[in-house]
């Protein structure tokens, strides 16, 4: 069998060939040569290469080392070592500021340490101080109560006398003819702290309340539910009311059945002191059915009176009650201008019993002379008027026969001729209206004359009362002579020259006094009762209650947001405006004069005063003197501001000066649905100097956002909620007012701090007007015969809108609750012009136009919402209201001015010796 070679091998070389030692050797001859390779291989080529390199790096050419060692700097210069490189650089130079910073560190640490310890000692160094401070306060305290202790006695209110209802303690007089207040008044029953309680008798439960004119019962009753002074504690009253006038004929109880009703009344007390009989007329033929009933002590007013039955300083003469149930029609009322009318003046009536006397010729002045004057001066009167009429110097209207049948009337009396409309047509017509009183010089009034006078004062026509001895309406505490021409009828000779020697400004002035009177004391039923009230406590001195305030209701709402600074408000160089208060807002001093005004200015209470306050309405609620214009129970009043705390050595800035040297403002701001707009406007006000609280009135029926944060600016902002959306809002006297001062600010308005500050100083040295910043002014439109609103740049205007502007509180209490509703009303149904009513208003009181500071004229804020006032139908509603409210008032109270106030030395820096002043240009 044949075998292979490897078995050859195996079985010790033998096999095909013969050749097994060749195998043998052939193999140990490879494996010897593969390990001498390999020796080779690793030990003489590492040897040889080393050397090689070693020589090449030995070369005289440097750029052709390759494997040598190298620099720093040469190994940069490959990319991407260099960027290692530069990170290490980086790294390093960051690693040594470090350290430095690390070190300075160290250093400020260990100074802040030092002063920390400085500081901890200085803070106990004040605590002690303080604490000396607050002891010397508090002994300061006690030895200046123990002053005041020991020169100060100690006051209390008088005790409360309510004597029983039947006990009657003062001697009776002699007759009741000469009843006067110390005889037949009981001031036990009102002190001067009691109020002036009233109580009216309720004219159903007596047999006489049936026989009352049913208008004038009714029109006394709605007024008697809403006047201040009512009570329905009759113990505690100080004067019973009963109405007993006017009756309607027909029903009307005997006298002797009215005297026994009168002496029956519950509080009569057998002689009825401290009551008041009351007998309204609403015709000029009411009867004096009072002449021939006793009633004692108790005080009388009506319009008629006998000389043997009135009482001077006791019984009121009041005017007639035209306006029952209604209110007076201002838009039917004639305009105060022109000054003069068709007719000079006119006269209407018809005297029955001496008629045909009156026709025939008079006596002369012979006889007159001789002693033989005649004994009614009436025949003469009609032979001047008749005269005058003749010779056609002047338009005139006299008639002395009526062309319908007269109106009832008393002997001697002239009675009016033809319906009340027609005798109001002829007086809008006339400059004067003569009045004649009655011939019988024992009635020194009647309810025809003082039918006359009413209607005369209603339409702008001057009375000429002709007959000195007449008791005019509420003659002892109206000046009469400043709205009436009252001559003795023996000068009617001379009637013609003196009326026309009238001056036209004399001529407005007594018609704007008239139509004062008319409308605070005559209009309506209200005005009427109140005035009649007004008199007895005014006799009596007891002050008037405070003029109502309107209760705040407070939105709740979230603060706590920091208000920023804003550059543009805070850009005031290095002026110091004043100081930011730290202490609890600082209200203005209450009014304290309550009791001394009613009995020194009784004249000046219910008159215009002579200067600026020429023809301030004061009402009977509220009969504050003119000439310092306070407010009873307010809190607030106008002030004479001269130089005073701020003194030479004060600069402008420093101190406010004046006789108030402490005083702030309180700004209303009125808003509607603009909530970013607002919070901007709010967080303006921001250190503000001399800001005693903010009051935003919120218009709309819309609370504000619940999550809306208000900012927190320093002072109180009072967020008030209305009852409906109204402009005219904006002037309430809010209760939460407690400053005299108030800026009035649009809610989109942007003024800058030293704006406000200037106006606010310029407001102090003239607090009766309106001083802001956006002027406007008025214009006659010849063609189409009416007055304009115009917003053009000028140097002239009449107004200054209240978006931005200082007034008093007062003209609030004013607005509110004086000016004629109608205004009000125009206001709401436009939703507009409650600016120009203001400044109506105060043009109206005061006679002076407004004042404008800066030359700025726009003053909203860029980028708001767009408001009201860019409306296309904006200037014509405007329109609109300036001739409407020039109807009601009856004229236009405003007046031109091109008197502007800018800054001197508020914004001017200059040297302290002479910033002592600023000036107005």
């Amino acid at each position: 069998e044949p075998m292979t070679g490897y078995t050859m091998l195996r079985n010790g070389g033998v096999g095909n060939g013969g050749q097994p030692w060749v195998l043998r050797w052939s193999s140990r001859i490879r494996l010897t040569w593969l390990s001498f390779t390999l020796f080779i291989i690793l030990v003489f080529f590492p040897l040889i290469a080393h050397y090689y390199l070693t020589t090449i790096d030995d070369a005289d050419d440097a750029g052709k080392r390759i494997f040598g060692p190298r620099t720093g700097n040469e190994l940069c210069e490959v990319k991407h070592v260099q960027d290692l490189c530069r990170i290490r650089e980086s790294v390093s130079e960051e690693l040594l500021q470090l350290e430095a910073k690390r070190q300075e560190l160290n250093s400020e640490i260990a100074k802040l340490n030092l002063k920390i310890e400085a500081c901890k000692k200085s803070i106990e160094n004040a605590k002690q101080d303080l604490l000396q401070l607050k002891n010397v306060i508090s002994q300061t305290e006690h030895s200046y109560k123990e002053l005041m202790a020991q020169n100060q006695p100690k006051l209390s209110l008088p005790i409360r006398l309510l004597p029983d209802k039947d006990d009657v303690t003062f001697p009776l007089p002699k007759s009741n003819r000469n009843c006067r207040l110390h005889n037949c008044f009981d001031y036990s029953r009102c002190p001067l702290t009691s109020g002036f309680p009233v109580y009216v008798y309720n004219s159903d439960d007596y047999p006489f309340g049936s026989s009352l004119d049913p208008l004038i019962k009714q029109a006394f009753e709605a007024t008697v539910r809403t006047n201040v002074y009512v009570t329905e504690n009759a113990n505690i009253a100080c004067v019973y009311i009963v109405l007993a006038g006017e009756m309607q004929e027909p029903v009307m109880p005997k006298p002797t059945e009215l005297e026994q009703q009168l002496h029956s009344l519950p509080y009569w007390r057998t002689d009825g002191h401290n009551h008041l009989i009351i007998n309204l007329s609403r015709k000029s033929e009411t009867q004096n059915f009072l002449y021939n009933i006793s009633t004692g002590r108790a005080m009388v007013a009506q319009s008629t009176f006998y000389d043997a039955q009135y009482r001077p300083g006791f019984d009121i003469v009041v005017s007639p009650l035209v306006h029952a149930m209604s209110e007076p029609n201002f838009l039917e009322i004639p305009p105060q201008v022109p000054v003069k009318r068709k007719y000079l003046f006119s006269f209407q009536g018809e005297k029955i019993e001496s008629l045909r006397s009156s026709l025939q010729e008079v006596r002369s002045f012979e006889e007159e002379i001789e002693g033989n004057a005649p004994a009614d001066y009436d025949d003469r009167i009609i032979t001047t008027l008749k005269a005058v009429q003749d010779s056609k110097l002047d338009f005139v209207l006299v008639e002395f026969t009526c062309k319908n049948q007269p109106k009832a009337s008393l002997p001697t009396e002239w009675a009016l001729c033809g319906e009340r409309d027609d005798r109001l047509e002829l007086l809008k017509l006339s400059t004067f209206a003569l009045i004649i009183t009655p011939g019988d010089t024992r009635l020194v009034i009647s309810a025809g004359c003082t039918m006359r006078l009413f209607e005369a004062l209603e339409v702008g026509a001057i009375p000429v009362v002709l007959g000195e001895q007449v008791q005019l309406p509420y003659n002892d505490v109206i000046r009469w002579n400043e709205a009436a021409l009252i001559i003795p009828k023996p000068r009617i000779t001379e009637v013609h020259f003196l009326l026309r020697s009238i001056s036209d400004n004399d001529l407005l002035a007594m018609r704007r006094q008239g139509r004062f009177l008319w409308e605070t004391y005559f209009s309506t039923s209200d005005n009427v009762f109140s005035t009649v009230l007004a008199v007895i406590r005014t006799r009596i001195q007891i002050p008037a209650a405070p003029i109502r305030e309107e209760s705040a209701v407070e939105i709740p709402h979230r603060s706590g947001k920091a208000a920023g600074t804003d550059p543009n408000m805070a850009d005031n160089g290095d002026l110091d405006l004043g100081p930011v208060e730290t202490e609890p807002p600082y209200a203005s001093p209450k009014y304290l004069r309550n009791f001394t005004l009613t009995a020194m200015d009784i004249y000046r209470n219910w008159n215009s005063a002579p200067g600026p306050f020429h023809l301030f309405p004061y009402t009977p609620f509220d009969p504050v003197l003119p000439s310092e214009a306070k407010f009873l129970g307010s809190g607030t009043g106008f002030r004479p501001i001269g130089g005073g705390a701020g003194g030479s050595g004060k600069e402008f800035q420093a101190a406010l000066g004046g006789n108030v040297p402490r005083e702030q403002f309180t700004v209303v701001m009125l808003t509607y649905e603009r909530e970013e707009v607002l919070m901007n406007s709010l967080e303006r006000l921001n250190g503000l100097p001399y800001l005693n609280k903010v009051v935003v009135v919120w218009n709309s029926p819309k609370l504000p956002s619940e999550d809306l944060l208000w900012p927190d600016i320093g002072v109180p902002i009072m967020v008030v909620r209305t009852e409906k959306n109204s402009l005219n809002n904006r002037f309430l006297p809010w209760d939460e007012i407690e400053t005299e001062a108030i800026l009035s600010i649009d809610d989109d308005a942007h003024l800058r701090h030293d704006e406000i500050m200037f106006g606010f100083r310029v407001w102090r040295e003239a607090r009766d007007r309106i001083v802001g910043f956006p002027g406007r002014y008025h214009a006659w439109d010849i063609p189409h015969q009416s007055w304009l609103y115009n917003s053009n740049y000028s140097c002239e205007l009449s107004m200054v809108l209240t978006g931005a502007a200082f007034f008093h509180k007062y003209y609030a209490y004013l607005y509110s609750y004086v000016m004629p509703q109608a205004i009000r009303d125009m206001v709401d149904e436009y939703i507009n012009c409650e600016d120009i009513a203001m400044n109506f208003l105060v043009s109206h009181l005061t006679r002076k136009p407004p004042i404008k500071v800066t030359s700025r004229w726009t003053f909203r804020c860029p980028g708001c919402p767009q408001a009201l006032s860019h409306d296309d139908s904006h200037f014509h509603e405007r329109h609109k209201c300036i001739n409407f409210f020039v109807r009601v008032y009856g004229y236009m109270p405003l007046l031109y001015t091109q008197f502007r106030v800018d800054s001197v030395l508020f914004k001017t820096r200059l040297p302290h010796d002479k910033t002592k002043c600023f000036k107005f240009i």
